[in-house]
């Protein structure tokens, strides 16, 4: 029997461990090579994916001579998994098929919290280029809320580390600078000023998230302490990357330092961020 509890949601979660939910039921998906078969399955979710390139991302440079019957054997435990039939409902309405010399993963786009992460970003970075700031505040901020932790977090702990999560770990900060200069916009200045002292604290290299808490701080009269804050960027950038600050960042510095006009006008934000 699959082993399943109630948490009343639905869908193949990503963005954090990997789960697969249906109808408040959780479906157990065996062990860290199938759930690795399944995790780079959605992230191609209806797209074919060759044996081949599942094979490297399974096994990198260093696959054993069984990879194939390994490979096989996983898929085949995802599909008794995946095709549930134990519960009270329906079997999901997804699917794994063998397709052009490897397997697709079929499955509605709105039951993958990546697929509606990415809608709603889009539809945030519309707004935002629109001028729509209380829309693409409310649009990033719901894609944000999908995340539960790093994208296939149980994945990355047991070694895994593909380019895709790399990228969409980027992506969701970039989401998040999205939104900030949205609320900047709006004028909710301390309320991006808490956040961006506790993300910047984590996170002390990022430059565009760096700029907009020296904007919202100097924005506030806290002239002094946005220059603090470009001298630890500054200083994490060099440790950590053996660089220097970046030409937007630098002249923002200097805009503070000279108390230019351009930062207090109301549209700085979005000219500086958007």
């Amino acid at each position: 029997m699959i082993a399943y509890t109630d948490t009343g949601r639905t869908g193949l979660n990503m963005l954090g461990p990997l789960e697969a939910m249906y109808e408040g039921r959780r479906l157990a998906l065996g062990g860290v090579r199938q759930r690795s078969v399944l995790g780079f399955l959605l992230l191609h979710a209806n797209t074919s994916v060759t044996t081949r390139r599942l094979i490297g991302a399974l096994w990198n440079d260093d696959e054993p001579a069984t990879a194939r019957k390994v490979l096989q054997n996983a898929v085949s435990g995802l599909r008794r998994a995946l095709s549930d039939r134990d519960g009270p409902t329906d079997a999901p309405p997804w699917s794994l098929l063998a397709r052009h010399e490897g397997y697709v993963l079929r499955v509605p786009p709105d039951h993958i919290d990546l697929s509606r992460y990415s809608r709603l970003a889009g539809q945030g970075r519309s707004r935002l280029a629109a001028g729509a700031w209380e829309e693409a505040s409310r649009c990033l901020g719901d894609a944000l809320d999908l995340w539960h932790g790093r994208a296939l977090a149980d994945l990355v702990e047991a070694g895994v580390a593909w380019p895709e999560l790399a990228a969409l770990g980027e992506d969701r900060w970039d989401v998040l600078a999205d939104r900030i200069t949205a609320d900047l916009m709006l004028g909710r200045r301390a309320e991006v000023m808490a956040e961006l002292n506790v993300v910047t604290a984590a996170e002390p290299a990022r430059e565009r998230l760096c700029a907009q808490l020296m904007l919202a701080l100097y924005q506030s009269g806290r002239q002094a302490e946005a220059l603090s804050r470009y001298r630890r960027t500054r200083a994490a950038i060099a440790e950590e990357y053996g660089a220097a600050p970046g030409r937007e960042l630098r002249e923002l510095e200097q805009a503070v330092l000279t108390q230019s006009p351009a930062l207090s006008s109301p549209g700085a934000a979005a000219r500086l961020f958007a």
